[in-house]
């Protein structure tokens, strides 16, 4: 029966080894989300995902799920959210101990230095992209975040 199923999954381009190593290096790593792409077939393995429409998706959330509890509103659809445009990790402040850039509260300009995300050994500054007021701070100082990640709220 292990053949049947073995020729099974070759049919079906699915590589469950593949998906199972990627949960164990998403479960390793801390990272929320992996998803490769070979010979046109795409795996993207996550915690707590939900399907795109766009393109073929396997999602795994056996070993990696997380038990997540749904918030009333989901910051990154909120118009004013700045979303990290890398992944790497937020610093509030131009060195350890140093003011931050802004705080709730801030009113800030389009073009104003909200924060810092480090990536591969370079410090990134993380411009605002549209003027108003900070309203929340989605993350906390020294965080790693994702790409697409919601750290602020400009409103």
């Amino acid at each position: 029966m292990a053949n049947d199923d073995k020729k099974a999954e070759v049919a079906s381009g699915i590589d469950k080894e593949l998906i199972r190593e990627l949960a164990k290096l998403l479960d390793e790593t801390h990272l929320t989300e992996i998803e490769i792409e070979r010979a046109g077939l795409r795996v993207r393995v996550g915690r707590g995902m939900t399907a795109a429409a766009a393109a073929p998706v396997v999602n795994v959330t056996g070993a990696a799920s997380v038990v997540s509890t749904t918030a009333p509103a989901d910051p990154a659809k909120h118009p004013g959210a700045v979303k990290s445009p890398m992944v790497g990790t937020a610093y509030f402040g131009p060195s350890p101990g140093a003011k931050p850039f802004v705080d709730v509260g801030s009113k800030v300009a389009v073009g104003e230095t909200l924060l810092i995300i480090e990536a591969m050994k370079t410090m990134n500054q993380i411009p605002a992209p549209r003027a108003g007021t900070v309203t929340k701070v989605l993350i906390e100082d020294g965080q790693p975040v994702e790409f697409g990640e919601p750290l602020m709220i400009i409103e």
